[in-house]
């Protein structure tokens, strides 16, 4: 397991305009990366034991990070 912080700018290298311009014109889209952001640093303090915490709580974190990270490429997809 890497300790690698997962940013949407390393999961997304070609995206970066759109990021931006979904991120200044969509309100949703914007929601959408604050929580990404919000999340992925939960799980990478949890990953380095920054904040440790139990196993089935990182998975959730982890599943969340996932979901997010869908509905972000949905959108990048989109536009």
């Amino acid at each position: 397991m890497s300790n690698t912080p997962h940013l949407l700018a390393d999961e997304f290298p070609n995206d970066a305009e759109k990021i931006h311009a979904l991120k200044m014109s969509d309100p949703h889209f914007s929601k959408l990366m604050d929580e990404y952001h919000e999340v992925n640093r939960a799980v990478h303090r949890a990953e380095t034991g920054v904040e440790p915490i139990d196993q089935s709580a990182e998975t959730q974190m982890r599943k969340e990070r996932m979901r997010l990270k869908d509905e972000i490429a949905g959108m990048l997809a989109k536009a």
